[in-house]
């Protein structure tokens, strides 16, 4: 009896190392949302628990302690980007239909301002840059980047990129890296001087989309969308170390530092799992099953669970209504 128990504890704890080896995840809850206009990026405040969403023409707010919706910020046209200026308890939105960009008050949830993007067509990532305490909004169509001071709410320089801006990432000490979609290329912009500093071509690898940090092994992840690749580079001088291959209809990519994995998610309805072996090695550990139109993701380090948005789609591609929502995943 003796023996069985021991090999069945023996047995427990191999499948628990494997586990941590390379850790499994699955759908574990949808949280509901009202609207059925077409959704974009979310932004994770980890400190005080809130989930910001952008859907059509509002930004959800939810708490995840309960998953409830602590407010709404309506009235937008096209939400896109959002980032938060945490210091000064400010929430920049691109509201993309009108070209300019909406800041919320994220103790009181009433409108600041709205500023204008003067030159700017079709704003869509913002990154808030705690370094230089400065709000980066991403056009489309214009092919530039617009520097809002985190303190004034002005307009304080415009930089130039030379092709149509997509995610960016920043590496907290004054370096900005944004994917240039049309141009196949990573900017490296300084993020003080409000200039491109270097570019890092993505050679045969078309449409940049997604892109996360590595901060303390110096790497960037890149999806891919055109040829469905994750891309890994050497952030410092742009070298590719590793190419892993991932799902159709890529969009957005988050590093999580902990368990050291690399998660794309896959608007064709999948999430591409990737182990970190160490800095330049990279392995498929899950192909996840989500949904059709689940393209954009955040992630929470203190459970690891990440989310993705979506909702039912007709075989048109059309949105059934009433069925939008925020998709957990987590650990097995």
């Amino acid at each position: 009896m003796k023996k069985i128990i021991l090999t069945m504890a023996i047995a427990a704890c191999v499948v628990s190392l494997q586990a941590q080896i390379n850790p499994q995840y699955k759908f574990l809850k949808k949280i509901e949302l009202n609207g059925d206009g077409k959704w974009d990026y979310m932004k994770m405040d980890g400190e005080k628990e809130k989930l910001y969403v952008s859907h059509g023409d509002r930004v959800h707010v939810i708490d995840l302690k309960n998953d409830k919706i602590v407010t709404e910020w309506t009235g937008l046209n096209s939400v896109h980007g959002i980032s938060l200026g945490k210091e000064e308890n400010k929430a920049y939105i691109a509201n993309t239909g009108e070209n300019n960009v909406v800041i919320y008050n994220t103790l009181t949830w009433e409108k600041i301002n709205a500023v204008e993007l003067k030159g700017g067509i079709k704003p869509d990532c913002i990154l808030y840059d705690k370094f230089t305490k400065q709000a980066f909004v991403f056009c489309g169509k214009s092919n530039n980047v617009f520097v809002i001071d985190g303190s004034t709410d002005k307009v304080v320089a415009t930089i130039e990129v030379g092709g149509k801006p997509e995610f960016a990432c920043t590496d907290n000490q004054g370096l900005i890296y944004n994917n240039i979609e049309d141009k196949n290329e990573v900017v490296v912009i300084d993020a003080k001087a409000h200039k491109v500093v270097k570019r890092y071509s993505l050679g045969d690898d078309k449409a940049p989309t997604g892109i996360a940090i590595d901060e303390k092994n110096n790497r960037l992840f890149v999806t891919c969308e055109e040829t469905k690749k994750l891309v890994v580079l050497d952030k410092v001088t742009g070298k590719r170390v590793a190419t892993i291959p991932i799902g159709a209809k890529t969009d957005g990519v988050v590093y999580e530092k902990d368990l050291h994995l690399v998660i794309t998610s896959n608007g064709e309805g999948s999430a591409t799992i990737v182990k970190q072996e160490s800095p330049d090695n990279y392995s498929e550990i899950q192909t996840l099953k989500t949904r059709p139109g689940q393209k954009t993701i955040v992630h929470r380090g203190t459970t690891h669970n990440f989310f993705l948005t979506g909702a039912d789609l007709q075989a048109d591609g059309k949105i059934v209504p009433n069925t939008f929502g925020v998709y957990v995943y987590g650990l097995q």
